[in-house]
């Protein structure tokens, strides 16, 4: 199990990013959360935890997002693991 923090810059609010990397870890088996960023509308920011492989996947998907984002940067750092049991949207 490994983890990571993950900053993703660009056009990701208003167009769903949150709920397709919901989807996205859902389908990959990873933990973790995804939130905005406090009076920032170019950045959000992610924990995820999961297996390496699945990591890897994540993380390629967090350079694209969904088609109606337009990722500008993805900046990345290993975290401690925190077990988390599920994968949330929060505020």
């Amino acid at each position: 199990m490994i983890s990571k923090k993950i900053r993703v810059n660009g056009i990701v609010q208003g167009v769903f990013f949150r709920v397709s990397t919901k989807d996205k870890a859902d389908e990959l088996g990873i933990k973790g959360w995804v939130q905005n960023y406090r009076n920032r509308h170019d950045s959000i920011k992610i924990f995820a935890e999961g297996e390496e492989d699945a990591m890897e996947k994540f993380v390629e998907w967090c350079h694209e997002g969904p088609y109606t984002a337009e990722v500008t940067s993805v900046h990345i750092t290993e975290a401690p693991v925190q077990n988390t049991e599920s994968f949330e949207i929060k505020d």
